[in-house]
Formats: C-alpha cells, sequence, structure tokens
C-alpha cells in the first residue's frame, strides 16, 4: 500500500510540473505561434515531461472551429483564450484520441468496461439481508385445466406444482408454447428466433429427470423467453440490430446457463427494441396485445408481448433507463428489476455498464421471485456483480412496512385514477403510507452518462457506419444520440457522476424515513432516479385505464400521427414499488399483498 502511494504522489507530482511548464511554453508565445518542439536530447537531466512539448497531430482547427464547438457545449471564451486554443490545440490535446485515430489504434471489446465502477452502496450502509432465505408459497394449484389456452396463462407458480406433481409433462407445456407463439406472432412481431429443437430436446431432458426424481426446483420444465441481447450458443443473438443479424456466439450467457441449470426451457428469443430502445426492430415493431394499434413499447419488447400474451412460462428483460418497467406496465404484466450489480450480466450485450440490469418479466408476482432466485449471484465476467443474499418468504405479513409516495406526482400525468387508488390500497393491506418529497434538482442531467456509456458500447458501429443500417433513424434514436454524444463534455461527464453521488445520498434518507416507494410506473423523475442509484423496482398490474390514442417511447411525429380511438380502448395499468438496495424480498412481499387486493392479475388480452 506504501509503495502504491509513493508511486501515486511521484506522478501526481510530474503531472502537476508538466501542467506549468504548459501553461509557461503556452504564455511565452503569442497567439498565433506555434511553442517550439522540445528535444528530449536537448533537455537536462531529470527534466520532467510537459504537456504541450510534443509534435503536433490531427487535423489544423481555428478560433472560429472553437466558436462553433462552443455552442456544443454552452461554454464561451474569449477572443483571446479562443486563439491560444485553437493555436495550441494539435500539440495539448489531439493526440488523446490516438487509440481511435492511429497510429497506434487500439479496440476495446464492450466485454472491458470502465476502471471506475459505480457501487450503489454508499459508505456505512448495509448492503442488504445477511442470510439467504426462500419460501415460497404453498397453495394448491388446483387442477389442471382442460383448454390449452388456460394452461398458457396459468403463473409459474401453478405450472411449477402441476409439473413437479407429474399431472402436466414439460413436453406437453413447451408445444402449447410452441404453437402459440407461430399462431400469434404474425401479429406481435416478438419472436426473433423460436427455438424449436432445443426447447424439445431440453423438454424431455426434464420430463425424464422428473420422472427419476431429480426434480431441480420450481423452473424445471419451464418454457421462458430471452431477451435477444443473451448469448444463446450456437443460436443467433442479433440484439435486434440490423448490423448483428447473422451474429452467432459461442457461449450462453450467464443467466442463460442458469436456467439451464434450473432446468428452464428456452422456447424463444424475443424481440428488443435495436440495441437496447424502444420498440422497432430489424423485423418491425412489436406491439401490445392488449392494444394490437399501438407499440409494446421498450426495449424489452419481445418479452413484455410475450409473457402478457401467454406465449411463454416467462421471460428475462433487461433494463438500463426503464425497458423493464415501461413494457410491463403498459402490456399489463409483472417486471422485476433488481438491485444493480445482482444479477450477473456476462454474455449480455453492454449498452452501458454502469446502469444495465437483467431481471424476470411473468404474469404475476411470485414468479418473479422464482425467477429471481434462479438468476441471482456473481460471475467473474462482470465486474459489477456482487455477491448477495436474498431473503423471502412469501407467507411474511407485511403489516406496519411504510411506503413513501409523493403527492403532487399522484396528481400529475402520468399518474392515474388507478395510482391515486392504489394509496389507499396500501392502507387496506396493512401497510402504512407516508408522505415524502425530494429536491427539484436536473435529474435529467444524469442521462449524460448513458448517452456517453452507449456512445462508447457502440463506438465501433458509430465510426464504421453501422449505425446507418438501423430502421430506426429519427433525432431519438441510437445513431443520431450516439454521433451527438462525441461532443459532450467529458468535466460535465465527471460533474454528472458526482451528482450521481449526491442523488444516492439523497435516496440513502429517503430510505431512511421509509420501507419503500410507491410511483407511478413511468415517472420519469423516478425512472431515471432509481436507474442511476440502483435501486431494485416491481412493477405489477393494479388496475385498468382507457384511451384515446396510442402511446409511443417515440418523441412525436407530425408525419407520422399515432392511431386515435373513439370509444377510447380499454388497457392495463401498473404501478411501481421501488425498495431499499437488495432487500427485493419486503418489495415483492409488498407486491403480493397489492396483487391479492387489487384481484386483476387474472385477466387476459381478449385477442388471445
Amino acid at each position: 500500500m506504501a509503495k502504491s502511494r509513493r508511486q501515486f504522489l511521484t506522478l501526481t507530482s510530474m503531472g502537476m510540473l508538466g501542467a506549468a511548464a504548459t501553461l509557461r511554453s503556452v504564455g511565452q508565445n503569442p497567439p498565433g505561434q506555434n511553442p517550439s518542439i522540445q528535444n528530449p536530447a536537448d533537455l537536462p537531466p531529470g527534466a520532467p515531461p510537459a504537456f504541450g512539448a510534443g509534435p503536433a497531430v490531427g487535423p489544423e482547427v481555428s478560433a472560429t472551429t472553437f466558436a462553433e464547438a462552443e455552442k456544443l457545449v454552452q461554454f464561451e471564451m474569449t477572443a483571446a483564450e479562443r486563439a491560444v486554443a485553437a493555436d495550441s490545440w494539435r500539440k495539448t490535446m489531439a493526440y488523446l484520441y490516438e487509440r481511435r485515430t492511429g497510429p497506434r489504434k487500439l479496440a476495446l471489446p464492450t466485454t472491458i468496461a470502465p476502471a471506475t465502477r459505480w457501487d450503489p452502496i454508499l459508505p456505512g450502509q448495509k448492503s442488504g439481508p445477511d442470510h439467504d432465505r426462500f419460501v415460497r408459497s404453498s397453495i394448491d394449484p388446483g387442477p389442471l385445466p382442460a383448454r390449452d389456452e388456460d394452461i398458457a396463462f396459468a403463473a409459474v407458480t401453478q405450472l411449477s406444482r402441476w409439473i413437479e406433481t407429474r399431472k402436466l409433462t414439460s413436453e406437453r407445456l413447451t408445444n402449447i408454447y410452441l404453437k402459440r407463439l407461430q399462431q400469434f406472432d404474425p401479429k406481435l412481431h416478438c419472436v426473433i428466433t423460436l427455438t424449436r429443437d432445443l426447447a424439445l430436446k431440453q423438454a424431455k431432458q426434464a420430463d425424464e429427470e422428473i420422472s427419476a426424481g431429480k426434480y431441480r426446483g420450481p423452473l424445471h420444465g419451464i418454457p421462458w423467453g430471452g431477451k435477444d441481447l443473451l448469448d444463446t450458443a450456437g443460436i443467433p443473438t442479433t440484439y435486434g440490430a440490423e448490423p448483428f443479424r447473422n451474429r452467432v456466439p459461442s457461449e450462453d450467457a450467464v443467466v442463460v446457463k442458469r436456467l439451464r441449470e434450473a432446468g428452464a426451457v428456452l422456447v424463444a428469443k424475443l424481440s428488443l427494441g435495436a440495441l437496447a430502445l424502444n420498440d422497432i426492430w430489424f423485423g418491425g415493431q412489436t406491439m401490445n396485445p392488449w392494444l394490437l394499434e399501438e407499440g409494446s413499447s421498450g426495449s424489452s419488447a419481445g418479452p413484455g408481448a410475450a409473457t402478457a400474451a401467454g406465449l411463454v412460462g416467462f421471460s428475462i428483460g433487461s433494463e438500463t433507463g426503464g425497458s423493464i418497467i415501461s413494457p410491463s406496465t403498459r402490456c399489463g404484466i409483472t417486471g422485476l428489476r433488481p438491485t444493480y450489480g445482482r444479477v450477473a450480466r456476462t454474455g449480455a450485450m453492454t449498452l452501458c455498464w454502469s446502469l444495465d440490469k437483467l431481471g424476470p418479466m411473468t404474469r404475476s408476482v411470485e414468479d418473479a421471485m422464482l425467477v429471481l432466485q434462479a438468476i441471482t449471484g456473481p460471475d467473474a465476467g462482470d465486474v459489477a456483480s456482487v455477491p448477495s443474499h436474498l431473503d423471502f418468504d412469501a407467507a411474511k405479513s407485511v403489516a406496519g412496512l411504510r411506503v413513501g409516495y409523493f403527492p403532487k406526482w399522484m396528481q400529475e400525468n402520468p399518474a392515474t385514477a388507478v395510482d391515486r387508488a392504489a394509496v389507499d390500497v396500501v392502507k387496506k393491506v396493512g401497510m402504512v403510507p407516508v408522505e415524502v418529497s425530494i429536491p427539484d434538482w436536473p435529474y435529467d442531467s444524469l442521462n449524460l452518462i448513458l448517452f456517453v456509456e452507449g456512445a462508447a458500447a457502440f463506438e465501433e458501429l458509430t465510426l464504421s457506419g453501422g449505425l446507418r443500417e438501423l430502421k430506426a433513424q429519427v433525432p431519438d434514436a441510437w445513431p443520431n444520440i450516439f454521433r451527438q454524444a462525441r461532443f459532450l463534455s467529458a468535466v460535465d461527464f465527471v460533474q454528472a457522476d458526482r451528482l450521481r453521488r449526491k442523488v444516492a445520498e439523497e435516496m440513502a434518507r429517503l430510505f431512511s424515513q421509509v420501507d419503500l416507494l410507491l410511483v407511478p410506473s413511468v415517472r420519469d423523475e423516478m425512472l431515471t432516479i432509481t436507474n442511476f442509484t440502483g435501486h431494485p423496482a416491481l412493477v405489477l398490474r393494479a388496475g385498468f385505464v382507457e384511451v384515446a390514442k396510442a402511446r409511443s417511447d417515440w418523441a412525436p411525429d407530425p408525419n407520422h400521427p399515432l392511431p386515435t380511438f373513439n370509444p377510447p380502448r380499454r388497457v392495463p395499468h401498473g404501478v411501481t414499488l421501488i425498495g431499499r438496495l437488495f432487500e427485493e424480498g419486503p418489495m415483492v412481499n409488498a407486491g403480493l399483498a397489492l396483487e391479492r387486493a387489487f384481484g386483476v392479475v387474472g385477466e387476459r388480452p381478449p385477442a388471445f
């Protein structure tokens, strides 16, 4: 440790001396004249390196270049400062781009994460439960339905009991879902690759193991669908994007491996908005089973649509800034976004190293916890994943849990009457509603981190022009955003990172007052805040609303207006619970109590 500190101090001192030398060099030369290039042979022994003393590289820039660039970063210099900056740029700054401009180019695969790692646990903060406990409900699943469609829409909690007691075989259930996937995908556009052969092989193996008394647990024999950013060995993993549609990985993602070890049966790779944004991919737009005139929302578009339409037992989605919460809300299912770091992302597409999360999307609350229990845990391939405990008992009482809510938000869009009624239901089930508030800070400024990390993850695609192949080329799609992100300020990136820490401290203060938060699911501030702080979230269907116009994740386009409805259409609506870091157990217990009280989980999309 002492040696490392000495090295740090030495390097820091050299850097400060170099900076001083640079300033002297600039100050001794009138604007418009280049300082002479230092020849190392001319320097006295022990002279430190100086910034701005090397050869000039890169294209010529002028004061006009800086004057125009100032508009992009909203920072203004004087004419004299601008002249010095232009005159010295090729010596002081242009060499910093050598990694991508050459001559010593160095490609960085997305498996190499940034050295700075986001840790949602603040110093002195408790990191969740200190033991593992997992007690699922012991309810009777009831008799096996006679109709295939009734079986298809059953919860995993029921399907697993029927399979465990051999009232239902995995092979039969798998064939039910394969048939439904083929039948309804033309309406929904939610399947990228149907994995029929693999599914039937895995189902047969599951039945043989269960018959031999080797039952692996509640997911054994249950068919599932994966968002097509999870690598599957020998099976295309396309990211929903044209440049990757022929990409076939050689190894399974860790989550895929863990589900296979749990005995689950992969039936389909499901659609996602290209490179994990919204709901348009190279095969079209994935649609909402409840309202076929609108997209299912994204980017976990396929998992949302397929789960809601009863085409899979459950699915795995991912979230960076709302991609589990939003499609779950719109499609009327349950989505569980785990604490950042709980589920290893090895083998999943990287959009943002410090934001990406993988989680279950199901038709009921307990199902989500059954899936989370199977996929939780760290992996060496994901440096942000950490060991954690999962403490859950489905029978645990929620009496007395303090549930914070924001009164002002409940009166504003996107909150609905369903959201407002949920506050009363909280009280009805024995929990305690608590009014809370947060400072009015510029939370959207945090998205600078998202845009910069995303642009870095797909730098090669940007530089090669591959982004031009994507179907969506509107201003709010990745192609434009990734190009624009190259002009964002590195200083502002660091400041956004510091704001992130301040917001995390504010959330810690909030959770010292309450056990959970209840929020409108797509309230922008809370989607942004909790994705950046890493808090877990659970969205569940709470009721129904009427819409007179189709909803969209995309910015309004006057040339392509959205469909309108007269009379309005009835669609499901979900509310969201936010939990403490690594405390998914109490959050899901609260969700179970609310789900029972809402009493709307069983209704299905009419056309499916």
